[in-house]
């Protein structure tokens, strides 16, 4: 399918029209569906890339294009008591019993063009933003967001007030990248196209930016973002809340320290004991 969109799509998106007609809303329809149904994903997994991934930057490029051939519309469910209002092309996700997702009420949100696997669990209220891919299994906890574009990996744990970000522009930017087993404690926040590897888990409070630097205290490295690479936070890294602090007058003379991430210990069956989640939950 993709080989098929990729150069309509990029081509709509390119040298826009003076209008956009049916044809062109078909084409955009075609395409959503794909991202729905998980055909087309705004990253995937790549052996060959560095960090295991890349961008496949004609999907943005088709997710952005719907911004621009959508128009403002009600999606109100109750206008007077609480009115909605949104681009046309981007309604709310549409859900089944078929669908094997569990969206617990209470005013969650997922944004058509997403791909929601079964077994994935909603609490409200959660936000799934267009363009992102959430696993089978994952548990979106409440007041989490999983932003444009973003990709989350099987059985996953987004705790509560977690925040996964997103990018659609530039089109070439990697998204955050969140892969299978992973825990993400409460009030997390993953920015600038982090990268969380296999079976890692972020403790409660634990930010990740490309400016954040994570120091692992087992191996004795340090792992920053580069000019071409991400930030990538190694397989079953346990990473906490930490500081450095600032070597050069005058925040050393004011004992000052900056924030910084840290490895405490990689992940073992205690581990795995203490963040499994409850089979009670499924």
């Amino acid at each position: 399918m993709s080989a098929a969109l990729q150069p309509q799509i990029e081509a709509l998106f390119d040298a826009p029209p003076s209008h956009y007609g049916p044809a062109h809303f078909a084409l955009f329809g075609e395409f959503k569906q794909a991202l729905n149904s998980g055909t087309i994903r705004a990253a995937e997994p790549h052996s060959s890339s560095p960090t295991g991934w890349r961008v496949n930057a004609w999907v943005k490029k088709g997710i952005l294009l719907g911004f621009r051939m959508g128009a403002i519309a009600d999606m109100s469910l109750d206008r007077d008591r609480q009115p909605f209002f949104d681009k046309s092309t981007y309604p709310p996700k549409q859900f089944s019993e078929a669908s094997g997702v569990r969206i617990v009420p209470g005013g969650s949100s997922i944004r058509d063009g997403v791909f929601v696997a079964p077994g994935v669990i909603c609490m409200p209220p959660m936000f799934i933003n267009v363009g992102a891919y959430v696993g089978p299994g994952t548990l979106i906890d409440s007041h989490a967001l999983v932003g444009s574009c973003a990709q989350v990996g099987a059985h996953c744990h987004i705790s509560a007030a977690a925040q996964i970000g997103g990018v659609i522009e530039p089109v070439g930017a990697m998204p955050v990248i969140v892969e299978d087993d992973v825990m993400i404690g409460g009030n997390c926040g993953i920015y600038e196209g982090g990268i969380v590897k296999r079976g890692a888990v972020l403790a409660t409070g634990t930010l990740l930016n490309r400016s954040t630097p994570v120091y692992d205290l087992v191996r004795g490295e340090i792992y920053s973002a580069a000019d071409d690479l991400p930030l990538i936070i190694p397989p079953a890294a346990v990473v906490v809340s930490g500081s450095r602090a600032i070597q050069s007058s005058p925040g050393r003379d004011w004992g000052l320290s900056l924030y910084a991430a840290v490895i405490v210990k990689y992940r073992d069956a205690r581990t795995a004991a203490k963040v499994q989640l409850e089979d009670l939950l499924r």
